[in-house]
């Protein structure tokens, strides 16, 4: 009997459907999680190997890389087993692990990508003082606050949930634990745990929604105040690739956790988590290499060499 509940482990019964369509998830799973790690710590080799790259910009962008590659291999070895059928359960105190690291990594992007629509606003609307007001000091405390932040934001909400009591049944209509399948599970009040996560999804998704979108009006209108055609369309692809990667992500998370309560459908949790820990982070470093010319660039002097 762990945490007050009699549940020590719970079976995650993952995607529905026949044998070789799980093969043939297990396929796709694989294929994807293995080129986001290597797309991921490919950016990281390349801004580390790479002074050009050595800036503000390209310091978020390596932390948030090195977040990617944690949070789908928070899921990703799991599922595949769920649906291959060789590792379908998972402890209470593992369940609980994996729902406060998938949050708090999912938190610590939000925080990143506010930081890094900051870091762009500085560079857009104060170009000549931008290397006195971003420098690599300032970089390094934001990057580690924005960490800081992430974790320290769910621990109140993993201790919460945490303390839930299950007394059956102990079957997870998912491929991994979250809030919503914890909640639908349990025999004691929820209500805690909801308001909870109401209120961080508040503080964390909208919050950090807020400096990003404050950051964009004024990026925005200073690259119209630019005169020529060419200077407005180099300013603003300093920000497409970000801009991209945060409606993507946000548009999912804000799905998934800004709500006023958890009944929501579990099968349609279950394929935007899919988006969220499979697919975004997969689509991350594409995004970052095709919209980015000094990436590009970076990556053609590569090939060059060899």
């Amino acid at each position: 009997m762990a945490n007050g509940t009699s549940v020590e482990e719970f079976i995650l019964l993952g995607f529905p459907g026949m044998w070789h369509f799980q093969v043939s998830l297990v396929v796709v799973f694989t294929l994807t999680y293995s080129l986001t790690v290597i797309g991921n710590a490919s950016i990281i080799v390349l801004v580390w190997t790479n002074t050009n790259l050595h800036t503000p910009m390209y310091f978020f962008l390596c932390n948030l890389s090195f977040l990617e590659i944690w949070y789908t291999t928070g899921v990703v070895p799991k599922a595949i087993g769920v649906m291959l059928g060789t590792s379908q359960t998972i402890s209470f105190r593992a369940c609980i692990l994996q729902l406060f690291f998938l949050l708090s990594l999912g938190s610590t992007e939000c925080f990143l990508l506010s930081a890094m629509a900051y870091d762009r606003y500085l560079a857009i609307c104060y170009p000549l003082r931008y290397s006195s007001l971003m420098n690599s000091v300032l970089s390094a405390q934001l990057a580690l606050s924005c960490w800081l932040a992430g974790f320290l934001a769910i621990s109140l909400l993993a201790f919460l949930t945490s303390r839930l009591t299950f007394y059956g049944p102990d079957v997870i209509n998912h491929f991994l634990c979250d809030i919503d399948s914890c909640l639908a599970l349990s025999c004691s009040d929820t209500w805690p745990v909801e308001l909870a996560t109401f209120l961080v999804s508040i503080v964390v998704v909208l919050a950090s929604c807020v400096v990003i979108m404050v950051s964009y009006i004024y990026i925005i209108s200073s690259i119209l105040r630019i005169q020529s055609a060419h200077g407005r369309k180099k300013a603003f692809s300093t920000c497409s690739a970000h801009l991209t990667v945060v409606t993507i992500w946000y548009g999912s998370t804000i799905f998934l956790y800004v709500k006023p309560s958890a009944q929501n459908s579990l099968d349609s949790n279950k394929l935007v988590n899919t988006f969220n820990t499979v697919v975004t982070p997969f689509l991350n470093p594409f995004i970052y290499t095709l919209r980015n010319k000094e990436v590009k660039q970076a990556l053609r002097r590569v090939f060059q060499k060899n």
